[in-house]
């Protein structure tokens, strides 16, 4: 499976992402090793969407880091 996340980050904002391994890459989250949210800490898991195919994940993320993705996910997930 692959999956594509949102984290609501300490300071208010989202971070989106996608993984193979969604235990293993909130483990790195948390413990600083993502640049971005290294200093965004601590972290919540808002949600995350399971798919078969990768190309799926990729293009979602993709999609949710548009400005109609930030709408949509603004809208569906916070």
């Amino acid at each position: 499976m692959q999956y594509v996340y949102l984290l609501k980050c300490a300071d208010s904002s989202t971070y989106t992402g996608c993984t193979q391994n969604i235990e293993k890459r909130l483990k790195r989250h948390n413990k600083g090793e993502i640049h971005y949210s290294s200093i965004r800490l601590p972290l919540e898991l808002i949600t995350y969407i399971a798919f078969t195919d990768k190309y799926k994940v990729f293009h979602f993320e993709k999609y949710l880091k548009s400005g109609c993705g930030k709408a949509f996910s603004n809208k569906r997930f916070l």
